[in-house]
């Protein structure tokens, strides 16, 4: 692939995307002072959890939505509508059903008023180099997941983009189907014979990411944006087993899991800073139920020492990041674990948690939830303050609501429910939608008193 691998293919400089908020309550920003670049030669993955805007800053890059502030250059040139530099894939297929499978690969051919007999031909090899020759006149009912996306891999190649762009393009396939399609996708990439100048990848899987890319972006969340990058040095194919890949894969889960340390080319972690934050509900909790935080203590304490690789821990849960660093996220801040060095390590309240019995686990949850999460704080202050001892959920929701999306608002306040319910801090009408005070909310006990009957 001889190509100039100082060219920008793609820039983006200083993006912002920002949201209206609803019922006028302002905006609510998605994306902050993003600055990035795509050059020739090269694959570049986004990596970010939920509620960093991969998909989101994807899109404006594609120019399906603009950017509220900032511009986006494809080639050079100010983007203006839909780029006509990149194709992309998505998570779902996305085929026409009453299309066949070479009629779905002809289609961005045809609007782009390609002739008839040039798009069969180009349709065929792109058909051919997905390994789907044999299948052009079936229809997507015929076809397996892995084939309907393979169709998806061969509409975008067609397009001969100069960057193809994957938006967690294996995450709907089961785990083999993706992993052989992955495969196949990096073989074509390092034989040379890829259509495209350059990929971009978005995804939430960390082993994929350094699997592919030669550079990984690590995007922020609530806003999202660039933390920093990682650069894949490794000699292509990147080999699974080559000590410098779990390294790497591990030095990233440390940088999911402390968002607040900063990303280093020396692969080196600074302790975490707190950021401050003005009122309890600005600070989002980890969407994690009790059940998951408990179980994962649980698998965890029955390693030696009590702590356990994360990138082990994933492979062996089939658990991917947006899936399991909510429930870590959660156990961290409650005080039952640490992260260091891409290892999860028990605490002693932590993995007394995890050891006891019910009772006592209800009076250790409660009695972290009112030390680590202030949130709680607030929503018991407010039951005590009113006579009746209950206030309505919505006048909770609405104060989420003042610093997220609705969506989001509904899953902080599910989430505090949850926790809430479980520790018997207070209790929940679901007919009424009313949060009571407990009958009686018992003090905390410390590490190593006997639970009360």
């Amino acid at each position: 692939m001889n190509l100039d691998r100082n060219s920008a293919l793609i820039q983006v400089e200083e993006v912002y995307k920002r949201f209206p908020l609803p019922e006028g309550k302002g905006e609510f920003t998605v994306l902050s002072n993003i600055s990035l670049e795509v050059r020739a030669g090269e694959v570049v993955a986004l990596l970010g959890r939920s509620g960093s805007g991969k998909s989101t800053l994807l899109r404006i890059m594609a120019g399906l939505i603009p950017p509220s502030q900032g511009q986006v250059l494809s080639n050079g040139k100010p983007l203006r509508g839909a780029n006509p530099d990149v194709a992309m894939v998505f998570q779902s297929f996305a085929l026409l059903p009453w299309l066949t499978v070479q009629e779905n690969v002809e289609l961005g051919l045809q609007a782009r008023g390609i002739p008839k007999k040039e798009r069969r031909q180009r349709a065929l090899k792109a058909i051919d180099l997905v390994g789907l020759d044999g299948f052009e006149s079936a229809y997507p009912k015929e076809l397996s997941g892995g084939m309907k996306q393979r169709v998806g891999f061969a509409r975008a190649f067609v397009l001969e983009p100069k960057v193809l762009f994957m938006d967690e393009p294996f995450s709907a396939l089961d785990v083999l189907t993706a992993e052989n399609l992955r495969g196949e996708i990096d073989d074509l990439w390092n034989a040379g014979s890829f259509p495209s100048q350059s990929i971009l990848i978005v995804t939430h899987n960390i082993e994929e990411a350094v699997f592919l890319a030669d550079r990984v972006v690590i995007l922020g969340s609530n806003p999202g944006r660039i933390r920093g990058e990682v650069k894949i040095d490794l000699p292509r194919p990147h080999d699974r087993l080559d000590p410098r890949f779990k390294s790497l894969v591990d030095y990233i889960y440390t940088i999911m899991t402390n968002p607040e340390i900063e990303v280093t080319t020396e692969m080196a972690v600074q302790p975490p800073v707190k950021e401050q934050v003005s009122s309890p509900y600005a600070y989002p909790l980890p969407y994690a139920r009790v059940g998951g935080i408990s179980g994962l203590l649980e698998l965890i304490v029955e390693q030696p020492e009590g702590q356990v690789d994360i990138a082990e821990l994933a492979e062996r849960l089939r658990l991917s990041v947006d899936d399991l660093l909510p429930i870590l996220d959660a156990a961290v801040l409650l005080g039952f674990a640490e992260v260091l060095q891409g290892e999860v390590h028990l605490t002693e309240i932590g993995r007394d948690f995890a050891t006891t019995t019910i009772l006592r686990s209800k009076d250790l949850f409660r009695q972290q939830l009112l030390e680590r999460v202030p949130v709680f704080k607030s929503i018991l202050q407010t039951l005590e303050e009113k006579r009746s001892h209950s206030m309505r959920g919505e006048f909770f929701l609405d104060l989420w609501d003042e610093h997220f999306p609705h969506a989001e608002a509904e899953r902080q306040f599910a989430t505090a429910i949850d926790w809430g319910r479980y520790a018997e801090l207070f209790e929940y009408d679901a007919l009424e939608e009313r949060l009571y005070l407990a009958e009686t909310t018992p003090e905390p006990v410390g590490v190593g008193q006997t639970p009360r009957e």
